[in-house]
């Protein structure tokens, strides 16, 4: 398994480098620049800063630059923040969108696995319908629209929450549904079906005519072996929870690293974007190797060829 790992994470640097480069050069495509204004500056004063931040130089230079400054561990200077290194705007806000992801994902979890468990013990009943309905709905509404009847509800009708920010924890309550609301109608549908299938497995069947309990059955026997396939979201969940946040970022005004990057895309801050596209790629990478190591504590019969 280490050296599994190992070989992992050193096909894993190509993947960044690639991603690095389309992201460095897709910015340099778009229209306007990072120091553009209403206002025109003189020539000379444009001349400075393009020489100031090399952005004079040929883009395949200022490209190599950049990898030379990340390979010392330096992500440079924000043209937003000016005076802040990446690193540290990184740093400071990362923990946030982290903590973030991680409720989310718990939430996700907590309600969406039990959720997809119960409607398939009760198939085509009215508990499975209410469970389906929920599932489907999460899946087919966008997140702006969850986050505005959350907040029009919980915050604006009932007053039981804030509306926005992120300095208590009942502030934390309405992004986390609204971020989670999505992958929790997944993982309901996956378990669901995952454990229709088991339930016709012989083991469940004798399981039964031993004269087990249906609950004993479905979380004891059935639930386990119906979770490999779900495990398979959970990496991609995991890294969409952090990378994805975005929007519920904005709306909910969260200072965390999904806010930083949107305004540096409008900004044309093109350190604090390359700095935060290359922690979400490490973030995604390393979601999906944990994973794959998942598989086989799940299941033992999967075995990670070294």
């Amino acid at each position: 398994m280490i050296s599994y790992t190992v070989r992992r994470l050193a096909i894993s640097a190509p993947v960044l480098l690639l991603l690095a480069a389309l992201t460095f050069f897709l910015l340099r495509l778009a229209p306007g620049g990072p120091f553009d204004s209403d206002r025109a500056w003189p020539p000379e004063i444009q001349a400075n800063i393009a020489a100031k931040y090399e952005l004079d130089r040929p883009v395949y230079v200022q490209f190599a630059h950049w990898i030379r400054d990340v390979a010392h561990g330096d992500l440079r200077e924000s043209f937003q923040y000016l005076g802040r290194p990446v690193t540290m705007i990184v740093a400071e806000s990362l923990p946030t969108s982290i903590y973030l992801g991680f409720l989310a994902l718990v939430f996700s979890m907590a309600v969406g696995i039990p959720l997809g468990a119960v409607a398939a013990s009760k198939q085509n009943t009215w508990i499975d319908h209410t469970a389906m309905f929920f599932a489907i709905s999460g899946i087919s509404l966008p997140s702006y629209l969850i986050a505005s009847l959350l907040i029009l509800v919980f915050a604006l009708w009932l007053g039981w929450l804030p509306p926005a920010l992120w300095d208590e924890p009942g502030s934390w309550i309405l992004p986390v549904v609204t971020l989670g609301w999505r992958p929790m109608a997944m993982l309901a549908r996956f378990t669901r079906t995952s454990m229709l299938e088991v339930f016709r497995t012989d083991y469940i069947r004798t399981a039964y005519s031993k004269g087990l309990s249906g609950r004993a059955v479905v979380f004891k026997h059935a639930l386990k072996n119906s979770l490999i396939p779900v495990v398979t979201l959970l990496g991609p969940i995991a890294a969409n929870l952090v990378t994805g946040s975005f929007l519920v970022e904005m709306v909910f005004q969260i200072p965390g690293m999904g806010k930083h990057f949107v305004q540096a895309v409008i900004n044309r801050d093109y350190p604090l974007v390359m700095g935060v596209t290359l922690v979400y790629g490490t973030i995604l990478i390393l979601s999906n190797l944990i994973v794959d190591l998942l598989y086989a504590w799940i299941d033992p019969r999967i075995r990670l060829n070294d």
